[in-house]
């Protein structure tokens, strides 16, 4: 069950991300096999893509466009900056006074002449030039094995270094890990340190836009990250007194919450990490995940 309350409260899955050449892509792209849909992360961002057996037609669309919550008045254009036969739909949706999610969906043939859809989302502009690129790239099987996280894990590949978990974690969502009872995170590799910075302040505003409790403390402390020194935002985001269904599940009264952005062993990293307060801690006072990678001064 607290694997459903991180996902809906942490999961990078709407932030701005900026045009890349496609070997810069590949450096950063991360994707994990999820049954028949796979999931993507690069630059702060997770999309989607997911192919069917159905022909690019307007029967062979039909059904698609509803599993997709495409309606009729939907405008739908082909992008004609894809070389393949297309079709794409944007729509917008407000989460707060500042903040519009961005929905871009591509309906594209591929080469076995069925249909392959892509989903974006970022937050308050679209990013036309960088949603190509990526689809340019998966339609050519142009992606290196590496791109690919095991779906079974016992490690992981932290931004270039092997953390050794055991057996007791998983996946929640491309590039967030959890373990129960001992923390989750979860990160993106950025083009630069501007990118990383917008990620964690874009999901630290949707985290204070969402309802069923509230931000008690907040504060920014100077930690060691990956052996790196740098800042980092905390917070409690606290559940007393609400009724909230994600409290309710997880028998947590608050979350505590580390917002970073830095660079380590050269690349530029956005890392959210988190704990429920009746979580295991250690002499620290952290979990033992955020241990592996956080060390208080």
């Amino acid at each position: 069950m607290k694997k459903i309350i991180h996902l809906l409260l942490l999961t990078i899955f709407i932030f701005p991300i900026y045009g890349q050449n496609s070997d810069k892509i590949l450096d950063r792209l991360k994707a994990i096999k999820n049954k028949d849909i796979i999931l993507y992360n690069i630059d702060g961002i997770d999309f989607t893509s997911q192919t069917f057996s159905n022909n690019f037609s307007k029967k062979g669309l039909k059904k698609i466009f509803k599993k997709y919550s495409i309606r009729k008045k939907d405008v739908k254009i082909k992008d004609g900056k894809l070389v393949f036969n297309n079709l794409h739909i944007s729509k917008t949706k407000k989460i707060s006074e500042n903040l519009t999610q961005n929905n871009s969906y591509y309906f594209v043939e591929n080469k076995n002449k069925r249909v392959t859809v892509f989903w974006f989302g970022s937050i308050n502009k679209e990013q036309k030039k960088l949603e190509r690129q990526l689809i340019q790239l998966i339609i050519n099987n142009e992606l290196p094995k590496k791109t690919f996280h095991q779906t079974k894990i016992d490690s992981i590949d932290f931004v270039g270094r092997k953390i050794k978990l055991g057996n007791g974690c998983y996946w929640t969502n491309i590039n967030t890990i959890q373990c129960p009872y001992k923390g989750e995170m979860n990160w993106s590799i950025h083009k630069n340190l501007k990118s990383a910075e917008e990620s964690i302040q874009y999901q630290l505003a949707i985290l204070k836009a969402k309802k069923g409790g509230k931000i008690t403390s907040e504060e920014i402390l100077e930690i060691k990250f990956e052996g790196t020194l740098t800042k980092s935002k905390k917070i409690i985001y606290d559940f007393t007194g609400t009724k909230s269904l994600l409290a309710g599940i997880s028998g947590g009264k608050n979350l505590t919450v580390f917002y970073v952005a830095t660079k380590i062993r050269e690349n530029y990293i956005s890392c959210v990490l988190s704990f429920w307060n009746n979580d295991q801690k250690t002499k620290t006072g952290l979990v033992p995940l955020l241990d592996e990678v956080i060390i208080l001064k």
